[in-house]
């Protein structure tokens, strides 16, 4: 995979990271004379800023963890700029949001062991290096015992210095297809008996740390789940599925918001019934609702041309996901992913002793360069899909995925290929790439 000769060069941003430090962010000073401590106010400056959809060359302006409109701070409250810090004519983008990543570096969110949490901590803190600063840990398809477990271990959680945020767990599975489970062990599988939301209830236990439900819409009883699960503030996304486009329409009609991995596990698209996909250009989904649709881009999982189409038919639609599994940062061997066992070879993860795809093995700073090289869409445009997008589909855009004034300070420093050079998390450096620290 080729990428573009960063015009932002590598002297000035070693110079620039060099001088960053989080121990900048934690002094306070005295102001106007009045004895009150008041939070520093952080500068950056030389950079490109991502903001309504456009880099522009703009300071970036940082007080107790949140954007701040500079002009405020001058001509309302006195104010200047503390500490400046020069990004070297590098890229300052929103965090990256992941809503689909089932684990990292040998943890399996998928396994009901006695410290979850401690697992899902070293994977908060290692995506870190790949510009994701929140994220949604997902289970896969696992019996009733290991949600009344795990779930209750992972509770939502801000990000910082230990790593990313925890924006709640998405639960993918198992109330899913037979014919379309993939990577999904068959025995778990299952469907609504007469009080369907009961049934979910008493599969999965409390769903309080619950953010993302993957089900598929043609099971008897879908719409009265969807129905209550958006009633609670769960977005309901649609995959492992063999639903045509009526079931699907049918489906956002009653609350859902998502699909889970474009193309893969659903009936592929055929000209009188696109099935799932067709909802991308659907003309009788509800007025004002916006659907939103998962795209893992490891350069295997769906091919340049699939992703050309469905950015260029919705491209405001598009949450670039890992869908990473346990195997990722390991290299070769076998592995597990909930009850199944992973064998990963080269760049692909497969069900141990079959050509089933299983999983993803690409960070999510790989699958964005990778769409913005097969896509040829614009810088602008491969960022948001792995910040704006996925915060709107959560309904987190005034607070993340965006510089604008008033966000969490969640950024992430880019050269102009788009590789990771530091992430922030209100405002403080969690991580900078190892050659900016000589």
């Amino acid at each position: 995979m080729s990428e573009a000769t960063p015009q932002a060069s590598r002297s000035s941003l070693l110079r620039a990271l060099g001088s960053l430090s989080s121990a900048h962010l934690t002094r306070f000073k005295m102001r106007n004379g009045k004895g009150s401590a008041q939070a520093p106010v952080l500068q950056f400056t030389n950079c490109r800023i991502l903001r309504g959809r456009k880099l522009l060359r703009e300071d970036l302006w940082v007080r107790e963890g949140h954007i701040v409109d500079p002009e405020k701070l001058f001509f309302e409250e006195r104010l200047v700029a503390d500490q400046q810090r020069d990004c070297g004519g590098c890229i300052l983008a929103p965090g990256f949001i992941d809503v689909q990543i089932n684990g990292g570096f040998g943890v399996d969110f998928s396994q009901a062991t006695e410290d979850v949490g401690s697992g899902v901590a070293l994977v908060a803190q290692r995506i870190l290096s790949h510009g994701v600063t929140s994220f949604c840990p997902t289970l896969v398809t696992s019996p009733p015992e290991v949600y009344h477990k795990v779930l209750p271990q992972i509770p939502v959680k801000s990000g910082g210095p230990h790593g990313a945020g925890v924006l709640g767990v998405h639960l993918e599975g198992p109330f899913i297809s037979r014919e379309k489970r993939g990577a999904h062990p068959e025995a778990h599988l299952r469907s609504y008996e007469a009080n369907a939301f009961n049934d979910v209830l008493a599969t999965y236990g409390s769903l309080d740390n619950v953010r993302i439900v993957t089900l598929a819409p043609e099971l008897g009883r879908s719409h009265e789940v969807i129905q209550a699960l958006t009633a609670r503030g769960i977005c309901v996304s649609l995959g492992h599925s063999v639903a045509n486009l009526r079931v699907a329409e049918e489906a956002v009609q009653s609350g859902a918001t998502f699909i889970t991995h474009l193309f893969n596990a659903m009936l592929p698209f055929h000209h009188r019934d696109p099935g799932i996909v067709g909802l991308l250009t659907s003309d009788r989904l509800p007025p004002g609702r916006h659907i939103f649709y998962g795209m893992i881009s490891d350069g295997m999982h769906t091919n340049p041309a699939a992703l050309r189409i469905a950015h260029r038919a919705h491209p405001q639609g598009m949450v670039l996901v890992t869908d990473a599994v346990p195997a990722l940062g390991l290299g070769n061997g076998r592995h597990t992913l909930g009850q199944q066992e992973v064998e990963v070879d080269g760049l692909t993860a497969y069900v141990a002793g079959t050509k089933t795809l299983s999983g993803s093995i690409a960070p999510m700073d790989v699958c964005v360069r990778h769409f913005l090289q097969a896509t040829g869409c614009s810088v602008e445009s491969a960022l948001e899909a792995a910040s704006l997008h996925p915060a709107q589909l959560l309904g987190l855009e005034k607070h993340k995925g965006t510089l604008d004034f008033g966000a969490d300070a969640d950024f992430v420093m880019l050269d102009d290929s788009l590789h990771v050079w530091a992430t922030y998390i209100s405002g403080e450096l969690v991580w900078q790439a190892e050659e900016a620290r000589q």
